[in-house]
């Protein structure tokens, strides 16, 4: 089959390999359309290799959507052409294998196109906002970096499961109305504007409950004094780099909890309890359309590259999706 293949040259390659055959306790799915993420550059550029990269020259691709086409021993609960959605590395070919846990069913009133949108982001922010942060109904949220296909998720996330105000950063006023849209109760600009300023004034004075970082770097730094006194800030992302200087007196004096989460380093069994986490609360309200797929552009599989470069200009507001072609046979 042709897959995108990277740890070969600076781009992915299109190379033919051959189809993954699945283990005891895995899955192989027919892939019909795969989600970028920025974890697929980084993986290009050296900088991020999380624990099921086995080798250099790998199979690119973390998110798919498709249906099952054969599983291997252990495996119970899933039958062939059952509809899944998931994230697994070897998702930008036509077959991949998926760990059977980590397989989340696809409601029936979604395409390919809009469920490969949605593994990676749903499991990343139900698991820091309700696993790792602690929300109940009613509270206050955060979401810096709300204009990442992953942020747009916490925001719908939140409003979805009963937040009592939701706000949202961005540094571009053209995209403002892309938050707002998606349910943001107060969008900032923190190009433009004082994040704590805002925040405090929003909040009367209080601080959010909790705060979701996509973004890190010096930006980190003024989540402290927005967080209410005993609230908890996840810290999710360093789009803006890993390093901040903090204020130690207002971690200590408003007795803030932080914690920071990343899926790269979990087991499977780990993994499999997130997605599992998400079978209650989020997949109904994803069949309702009270969480949506914001799908930005779909780029066709040989059109890869563009997909690429386009993540890289900044300019997506949503998910980049690559449809995968029909008719390969296994």
């Amino acid at each position: 089959m042709r897959a995108l293949v990277g740890g070969a040259a600076p781009d992915w390659e299109v190379r033919d390999v051959d189809v993954p055959a699945p283990g005891p306790g895995q899955i192989l799915v027919r892939v019909h359309a795969a989600g970028l993420n920025r974890a697929d550059l980084y993986m290009l550029e050296g900088a991020y290799s999380p624990s099921t990269k086995t080798g250099h020259v790998y199979v690119a691709g973390i998110e798919l959507a498709g249906e099952v086409e054969g599983a291997g021993s252990d495996v119970r609960d899933l039958a062939v052409g059952d509809r899944v959605m998931g994230s697994t590395l070897g998702a930008f070919a036509p077959f991949a294998v998926l760990d059977h846990r980590h397989a989340i069913a696809v409601p029936g009133s979604l395409g390919w196109i809009d469920a490969a949108a949605l593994p990676v982001g749903l499991s990343t922010e139900h698991d820091a906002l309700v696993t790792q942060g602690g929300f109940s109904a009613g509270d206050s949220v955060l979401i810096v970096g709300a204009t990442s296909s992953v942020g747009l998720m916490g925001i719908q996330l939140a409003k979805a499961l009963g937040a009592g105000l939701v706000i949202g950063t961005t540094t571009s006023d053209e995209k403002a109305s892309r938050l707002t849209d998606a349910g943001a109760d107060l969008v900032v600009n923190t190009k433009t504007d004082s994040l704590v300023e805002k925040v405090t004034e929003a909040t009367g004075g209080a601080g959010v409950d909790i705060a979701l970082d996509h973004v890190g770097g010096q930006l980190f730094a003024d989540l402290l004094p927005a967080t209410r006194i005993g609230g908890m800030i996840v810290n999710i992302g360093r789009l803006a780099g890993p390093v901040s200087t903090i204020n130690l007196d207002q971690l200590s004096f408003r007795r803030l909890r932080v914690r920071g989460t990343t899926f790269s380093v979990r087991t499977p069994e780990e993994r499999g309890e997130v997605c599992a986490a998400l079978v209650p609360d989020v997949l109904p309200a994803v069949a309702e359309g009270r969480i949506r797929p914001l799908v930005d552009r779909v780029f066709a599989f040989d059109d890869a590259r563009e997909a690429a470069n386009y993540m890289r200009s900044n300019q997506a507001v949503g998910k980049i999706v690559l449809e995968l072609p029909e008719g390969a046979a296994p």
